[in-house]
């Protein structure tokens, strides 16, 4: 690889970013980061053989800026990035809900920036990272953004004005399965079953859900009724749920998820 790149804030999504890099073909010379911490520096120098910098260091020798750093902290990180950061640099933001006109706006003009919204299974090599480019970005920064985020997982590319609502389906999506998770294992234990079997039976259910989802080619309404019989358990528990109004409770759900995306992008606490 030609090209450097820094990965600014290098925490546990930032060391995914980097860590799928490196098996992608990187070699850590092509590679920065930066950390608040030196002991955090000297952890990630000795674990993967990249060097530690300054942000305004990155900023002057990387070719593409990696920003890993909270939503709240962006305004700040960009101050200090602005005055090191010439207009052939690539800005590539993970912060939700931060807007590619917001770092348009305060860095030199003619700054390409691309928005990527990923999730928590980088960490895992299974993310859904949805990619946006600004204004001056071209399809060559794009691809380069995709091949930094695929080694962590799949990306897909959607214009901007759909990244609140990927962020509200996908960025915060494992966390909805999670919750679904644990309600169907508090359920298990109500039933009778131990914690530990009522977690191991939910947990394969969700994986071996999940595999058929990807894999099958099916429709998840036909994959629902192929396990639904006339009659049987799992159409009195369906009754149920739709009883409860879960459906309508994901959707509102996601709209509230959305909502405060776009919260986010405007400043709003």
């Amino acid at each position: 690889m030609t090209q450097k790149v820094a990965v600014l804030g290098a925490g546990k999504i930032g060391e995914a970013l980097l860590s799928g890099m490196l098996r992608g073909g990187w070699t850590p010379e092509a590679l920065l980061v930066t950390v608040r911490r030196a002991e955090r520096a000297a952890e990630l120098r000795k674990r993967y053989g990249v060097e530690a910098v300054s942000n305004s260091e990155a900023a002057e020798i990387a070719d593409t800026l990696i920003l890993t750093v909270k939503p709240q902290d962006m305004a700040a990180l960009l101050k200090e990035l602005a005055p090191h950061v010439p207009a052939d640099r690539l800005i590539i933001s993970g912060a939700a809900g931060v807007p590619t006109a917001f770092f348009e706006e305060r860095l030199t003009r003619g700054t390409p920036v691309v928005r990527v919204m990923t999730n928590t299974p980088a960490l895992v090599d299974e993310a859904m990272s949805v990619i946006s480019g600004g204004s001056h970005a071209t399809e060559a920064h794009l691809a380069l953004a995709e091949e930094v985020f695929n080694g962590v997982g799949k990306t897909l590319r959607v214009p901007e004005s759909q990244q609140d609502a990927a962020t509200a389906l996908s960025g915060s999506g494992p966390a909805y399965f999670y919750f679904l998770v644990e309600a169907m294992t508090d359920a298990g234990i109500q039933l009778g079953l131990p914690r530990e079997t009522a977690h191991d039976l939910v947990v394969q259910a969700a994986v071996g859900a999940a595999t058929m989802l990807r894999d099958s080619g099916e429709h998840p309404v036909t994959l629902r009724e192929n396990v639904t019989s006339p009659g049987g358990t799992t159409i009195n528990a369906i009754r149920e749920l739709e009883n409860h109004r879960v459906r309508a409770a994901f959707i509102d759900a996601l709209e509230a998820a959305r909502d405060r995306s776009r919260a986010l992008a405007t400043g709003q606490g």
